[in-house]
């Protein structure tokens, strides 16, 4: 089994975006049983909650459905039970690299654009205090990622 964790600040916005897309990416190809899909957020602040109606709505348009996710608060064991730890921007993935002690058994955390975006951009940009044109941009930026995350996963297993 392999597994995927995506990380933004609250686990309302980016992260659950990247959660849903992939995990319709991971369904689509039939593999939801090799591959487990999930999100987290380095702050506490929305725990329990579903994502921001704005994501859903993006999500929807597009054919996602993120209403089951529920926003949890990222932990330092998550270093060890995932084998892809991807955060949305440098101050998550500072946040999750102060947990990284290079055990064998921890994954390094990585930028998930800076390693299977497609263009330029190495953040997905955090949407929130935005307009709809951001929670699109954030669609396109999680799209094209995770196409090639998904192929990477896939060529491993």
């Amino acid at each position: 089994m392999t597994s995927v964790l995506f990380v933004c600040l609250g686990n309302i916005c980016r992260s659950p975006t990247a959660h849903g897309v992939f995990q319709h990416y991971v369904d689509s190809a039939g593999l939801g049983d090799t591959i487990t899909v999930d999100s987290a957020g380095t702050g506490d602040w929305h725990v329990g909650k579903a994502p921001d109606g704005r994501s859903q709505q993006a999500a929807a348009r597009r054919g996602y459905d993120l209403s089951p996710l529920r926003a949890r608060q990222a932990k330092v064991s998550d270093l060890a039970a995932f084998d892809y730890v991807l955060a949305m921007d440098h101050n998550n993935l500072s946040v999750l690299s102060s947990w990284y002690q290079g055990k064998p058994e921890q994954t390094k955390p990585q930028l998930f654009l800076a390693t299977y975006g497609a263009g330029q951009e190495v953040e997905v940009p955090d949407p929130y205090y935005g307009g709809e044109q951001g929670f699109e941009q954030v669609l396109d930026l999680i799209e094209q990622a995770s196409e090639r995350l998904l192929q990477q996963i896939q060529a491993t297993l």
